[in-house]
């Protein structure tokens, strides 16, 4: 198989082309702007309680996975931009409710979580059906690989910005909320002005339409293990720096600032390089590297103080070149086993698993992390390359594609 050569303009049409791609770094950079400090606006502006604004934003992740389901019925019904452009707007109100609150209004807070929840959960299903109708095959793989790059981009100058004005205290929340809510209209303007569709009538393969969707349990539930890498930058890494090792909080920022960095620089190329290899071998081998590196971090914390800190951050190296295979390689595979009459759908029950995994995970690292090390490092390792094992398996047994009917070669 031969590799996908890296052509930037190429890249960028084949990513829904150069509006979608600002609207693209428009809602990443204002998503940076405040979901970093979505809690601290709870606490601060609003005065909540800690543990009720963390079970608000958890509970608003949580329901608005239930939306999952038909925003992919939306998606096989064609609908592509508009899907996209909804999941912005939908975020615009969550925001509004967000700055409406008043102080000690835990339900508004809620309801505002809700709906930036059911944004940021739609958003990924609705952007990569919409990259499935633009590309085709490893065309496909690199833009989506591309999309990732520049949100993380996006994400994390939003960030930035927002650091440099939290000297401003409850008002430059209030502001930042504001400029979020602005900037998520302008990028569902502009993902709108593409007004791009699917024909669902032409789509199933060979004129069919009873085609089934593939059976993807065994990449359903590896995906719900393999999300957690997605939360060791910013959750199980701080929580062991700070919380068991006692080390300077700026090893945690330094170790974030890296991941996005190597996120931005390398995702596309290591797509392309590996786009040589079937997905599911690539998505398997993905979870070699993140269990290589969650026994890397056991190995790094029985060092001495001096050292566990330094190790840690060079073994989150690897961890996040797993974490880049996987992201390069999950929803490309999803997207080349899915018939095109139900890729909303199958889609929608990624996004689910993703969204589950994100939602626990925080909750499973933090009761682990006191039981030790051991605990912690060695159950994500373990779970993690039994996944791996499972995924690589069924790929020897013939692939989750096997007996349906499908319009590329899944490879």
């Amino acid at each position: 198989m031969t590799t996908t050569k890296l052509r930037p303009r190429a890249l960028v049409r084949a990513s829904g082309g150069p509006r979608y791609a600002v609207a693209l770094a428009v809602d990443a950079l204002g998503t940076g702007l405040l979901r970093p400090f979505l809690l601290l606006y709870g606490v601060t502006v609003l005065r909540l309680p800690a543990p009720a604004t963390g079970i608000a934003m958890t509970a608003g992740v949580v329901v608005a996975l239930v939306c999952m389901p038909a925003v992919g019925r939306w998606l096989d019904r064609g609908a592509r931009s508009t899907v996209v452009a909804a999941s912005m707007l939908v975020r615009v109100l969550g925001v509004v409710l967000l700055l409406a609150a008043p102080a000690g209004h835990v339900w508004l807070f809620t309801a505002a979580a809700l709906f930036l929840g059911i944004g940021n959960q739609a958003w990924p299903a609705a952007h990569a059906a919409l990259v499935a109708t633009v590309a085709q095959g490893r065309e496909r793989d690199a833009a989506l690989a591309g999309g990732r790059a520049l949100r993380n981009a996006g994400l994390g100058a939003g960030a930035l910005l927002a650091v440099g004005c939290l000297a401003g205290g409850t008002s430059a929340l209030r502001t930042l909320a504001a400029v979020t809510g602005l900037a998520y209209l302008a990028a569902a303007a502009l993902a709108w002005s593409v007004r791009l569709r699917a024909h669902p009538a032409a789509a199933p393969a060979h004129g069919r339409t009873d085609v089934p969707a593939p059976r993807i349990r065994t990449l359903l539930a590896a995906n719900v293990v393999y999300v957690f890498c997605l939360n060791v930058p910013e959750i199980a890494l701080p929580l062991v720096l700070v919380t068991q090792l006692h080390a300077s909080p700026v090893w945690s920022a330094a170790i974030f600032v890296a991941n996005t960095v190597l996120v931005v620089t390398l995702q596309v190329p290591v797509t392309v390089l590996l786009s040589r290899f079937a997905r599911q071998t690539v998505l398997a081998f993905a979870g070699v590297v993140l269990t290589a590196s969650y026994l890397g971090f056991l190995a790094a914390t029985s060092l001495g103080h001096g050292w566990a800190a330094p190790a840690l951050a060079a073994v989150s190296v690897l961890c996040t070149i797993g974490e880049i295979i996987y992201a390069g390689s999950a929803t490309a595979l999803v997207t080349a086993l899915a018939p095109p009459h139900v890729l909303g759908r199958t889609l929608a029950r990624f996004e689910l698993s993703t969204g589950f995994g994100l939602a626990v995970s925080p909750a499973v690292i933090t009761a682990l992390a006191p039981r030790g090390s051991a605990a912690l490092w060695g159950s994500l390792a373990a779970a993690t390359l039994l996944s791996a094992s499972a995924l690589a398996a069924e790929q020897a047994r013939g692939g989750p594609a096997r007996g349906a009917v499908s319009v590329e070669q899944v490879g």
